[in-house]
């Protein structure tokens, strides 16, 4: 295992998304923009040790994945922007990115990572003996149907597939524990798949998990489950009202309070003391939201690692020049004949 390696493509996923952030933010991106930023530690422990032939199914927070795989970051911002030369040929945006040449497909469909690498694990089975299929998903994926069929192929096949399920604790505003009925490696175990959980913030633990089932794999062992608990750091989306709200409950309040109110009090509808019981969740959701996001930052997972290396502090600022210089330049040829954001 090589630490300021991991470091190193920790730091490029976060990177090139805090660069997405900004593009987003000055009107060159349009639309929804869902980051991944939180996740890089399952990235990183993960996406390092697969090599060519192996599938890579991924979710609509696929950055980070890409970036460790290998997937070229001008062509992937130039597919963010819409244009012709972009990765998919502006066609599709940043939950649909494909790369032939590295394998790797995403999707905004929830849970539709995973039948799609057990179409690249049942491929490499057949095609390309040795090589494996990894899919990404969310904890909230895994209660669609097409993700428990999917498990149960798996194991009836026995296909060389690693399921990584990342579990932020939230389903879009929704509390994962309030949707999904018992334990998801239980689930999986349900189905005879080997399953654990790992702590998705220590990229060291990822990686030492993940390879003992990527070897499985890769023996003809059959599938297996890994659950990463990670934090997510930027909302569901950027702009997300949730997080606004948590993080200026006053100024953002104003917006939206009068509104609530207006509707508490206001003739028809359901009874007085249901209108306020919505309201009282509502605001247990939100200061939900804020006790997990200052806790979330604090337990950011490249943060770990950077002080892990303050006995490689030459090495690791090297790393941290070289990484933005990289996307800078990325940015840059991104934007060669792009004119100014919409907000001018």
């Amino acid at each position: 295992m090589d630490l300021p390696h991991l470091y190193r493509q920790m730091l490029r996923a976060r990177a090139y998304e805090l660069a997405v952030e900004d593009l987003w933010n000055h009107g060159f991106i349009s639309g929804e923009m869902h980051l991944g930023t939180g996740e890089e530690a399952v990235a990183a422990g993960v996406v390092t040790q697969l090599g060519d032939g192996d599938g890579l199914a991924l979710t609509h927070r696929c950055s980070p994945a890409l970036v460790v795989r290998g997937v070229p970051l001008a062509p992937m911002l130039r597919e963010l922007l819409g244009a012709e030369d972009g990765l998919c040929g502006g066609r599709g945006g940043h939950m649909h990115l494909f790369s032939k040449e590295h394998l790797a497909a995403t999707s905004g469909i929830v849970g539709a990572s995973l039948p799609t690498a057990a179409g690249f694990a049942l491929a490499n089975s057949r095609l390309r003996p040795g090589a494996i299929a990894v899919a990404f998903t969310g904890a909230g994926a895994m209660n669609q149907g097409m993700a428990l069929e999917t498990l149960n192929l798996a194991v009836a096949w026995r296909l060389p597939l690693v399921i990584i399920c990342i579990d932020n604790g939230w389903a879009i505003t929704t509390t994962s524990d309030s949707v999904t009925g018992g334990s998801l490696v239980e689930r999986a175990q349900g189905f005879g798949m080997r399953a654990e959980t790992v702590n998705g913030r220590d990229v060291r633990a990822v990686y030492k998990a993940a390879a003992k089932q990527i070897e499985r794999a890769r023996c003809g062992k059959g599938p297996s489950f890994l659950l990463a608990t990670c934090p997510r750091l930027d909302g569901h989306f950027l702009g997300d009202p949730l997080i606004r709200m948590a993080n200026k409950p006053i100024a953002e309040g104003k917006k939206v309070f009068g509104s609530v109110l207006s509707s508490v009090v206001s003739r028809g509808g359901g009874g007085l003391a249901d209108r306020a019981g919505g309201v009282t969740q509502m605001m247990s959701v939100m200061a939900k939201a804020r006790r997990s996001g200052t806790r979330e930052r604090r337990g950011d997972p490249i943060l770990a690692v950077y002080k892990t290396m303050n006995k490689h502090e030459a090495e690791r600022d090297r790393i941290d020049a070289e990484v933005a210089a990289e996307i800078e330049a990325a940015v840059a040829e991104a934007l060669a004949d792009v004119g100014e954001g919409s907000d001018g």
